[in-house]
């Protein structure tokens, strides 16, 4: 049985070497020499091209290094400044700040450094952008290994191969390359492959950028923008679900008096409106005696005033003030009221032709408003509720087809994909060049020394001392800032 057992094990490993396999606990490793042509191809294509192209990659890469610190620096500031007043951020802009520092510990595996991304996904990001997360993480690091093989080739150094790998659930990419002819080559050679995986990183990010831009005019034969922003989605357990509500293909083109053009005015258009006071809307004098009948008013726990019975579907209480009394309230059918009614802050808007209005406000609980939505030819959904409620659960695009046979999503598609390039293979450009253990930046941060203080500090052994001092500290530096990001995250 143990022979057995024994000669299954050798079977089974001689099996993973044959398809360059590694499998072990989280980890599952694939290496292939399958790609190496291609590698060599583009590694001998135009050398003076690709001096000049990883020399500049050289350049912002030094940069980047210098630069990762002060922004590491500053963000570690700004956090604990956050903790130290208790002055509450945006949870959006939490989110986005943990998304980077989780980001931030992926590690490049060039020179037999592995790669890992440490975090857990849907913590911050929607299960429906997985795939756009994990695609945007793959593909980015694909991109920055590249570089490093290519750079590496260009520079005479041997490849031996490429490949990708799983860390629990990340996706990553790594290039195997001989590490005797990496020790034998200039420390500026070394520069040039050490900055290639970040030079990369930044160009895939500018050139999604580019698109992501230009993409209103690339998808102009097939789609145009400026009119409105297109319903793509309702979530089933939305507000805005209904028979009298959005439906997929609605064209919004106004929330209550602000007009909506694409995504990014739907979106400040709430924004407002969440962050002002609730409009009132202008009703004459004859029009408000003629539907208001009479209520019992009562405070809600939260001091406003309700005057409806609370099983109605389509009245709301309004508030409303005369010459006499500034604290009137009636119940009135919200439809009837609302429509062809223009917005309304005072009486003094409402005065129209000599003929007397009221401009009658809707009594509603803090945080919650009543929102007129325009999305002709149909007929205007109010809304009731708080404005995000909203925005999270419809779904919209600023393109609109100009053939019903073409897809509403593919825009959404390629315009969501760019963002998560855009963020993710920055924050890996960023990031990898921080001087610290394991990362890109400690083989950038160790050439430039020698390339730099060579002439300097004569002991070869002060210089690495000198290193690993400014190592350890960008180390703790990348450490406070993880640390400290999941702590707002988690524990507030």
């Amino acid at each position: 049985v143990l022979q057995s057992s024994s000669s299954l094990k050798a079977s089974y490993e001689d099996w993973l070497l044959t398809y360059g396999l590694t499998i072990s606990p989280f980890h599952m490793r694939w290496q292939t020499a399958l790609f190496n042509r291609q590698f060599y191809s583009w590694g001998r294509w135009k050398p003076k091209f690709l001096y000049l192209w990883f020399s500049v990659g050289m350049v912002f890469g030094i940069i980047a290094m210098f630069g990762s610190v002060i922004l590491l620096g500053k963000t570690l500031m700004q956090t604990l400044t956050q903790m130290l007043t208790e002055a509450p951020r945006a949870q959006n802009d939490r989110m986005l700040q943990v998304v980077v520092r989780v980001l931030s510990s992926a590690l490049c595996e060039n020179c037999d450094i592995r790669q890992l991304l440490n975090g857990v996904p849907g913590v911050n990001l929607p299960v429906s952008q997985l795939t756009y997360f994990f695609s945007a993480i793959l593909i980015s690091g694909v991109i920055h290994e590249v570089g490093h093989g290519v750079a590496a080739i260009r520079e005479q150094v041997r490849f031996n191969g490429f490949g990708i790998f799983i860390f629990i659930v990340y996706p990553g990419a790594f290039v195997d390359l001989f590490t005797t002819h990496l020790q034998l080559i200039s420390p500026v050679q070394q520069l040039r492959i050490f900055c290639a995986g970040v030079w990369h990183n930044f160009v895939l990010g500018v050139a999604s950028f580019i698109v992501l831009f230009l993409l209103p005019a690339i998808l102009f034969p097939f789609y145009y923008t400026g009119v409105g922003a297109l319903v793509t989605e309702v979530a089933e357990d939305s507000p805005a679900n209904g028979p009298r509500g959005l439906f997929v293909g609605d064209l919004v083109t106004n929330l209550q008096d602000c007009p909506v053009y694409n995504v990014e005015d739907w979106n400040s258009c709430l924004g407002d409106i969440s962050e002002k006071s609730q409009v009132g809307y202008c009703v004459s004098a004859a029009t408000l005696q003629q539907l208001s009948f009479p209520t019992r008013v009562y405070r809600r726990l939260d001091g406003t005033v309700e005057c409806c019975s609370n099983n109605s579907l389509t009245d709301i209480c309004f508030s409303y003030s005369n010459k006499l009394d500034s604290h009137l309230h009636a119940c009135l059918p919200a439809r009837k009221v609302i429509e062809a009614s223009r917005v309304c802050r005072t009486n003094m808007d409402c005065q129209k032709d000599f003929v007397p209005g009221f401009c009658v406000t809707p009594s509603l609980e803090n945080q919650t408003r009543l929102i007129r939505v325009k999305h002709p030819p149909h007929i205007d959904m109010l809304y009731v509720g708080h404005p995000m409620h909203l925005q999270y659960t419809v779904s919209l695009s600023s393109f609109v087809p100009r053939q019903n046979f073409l897809s509403i999503d593919l825009p959404v598609v390629i315009e969501t994909f760019c963002k998560y390039l855009i963020s993710l293979s920055g924050a890996l450009a960023v990031i990898n060049a921080v001087p610290c253990f394991a990362l890109d930046g400690q083989w950038i941060l160790n050439s430039f020394l020698e390339a730099t203080l060579s002439s300097f500090i004569v002991e070869k052994q002060n210089r690495e001392l000198v290193g690993f001092l400014i190592l350890l500290a960008g180390s703790a530096l990348l450490a406070a800032n993880v640390a400290l990001g999941l702590w707002m995250v988690t524990a507030r």
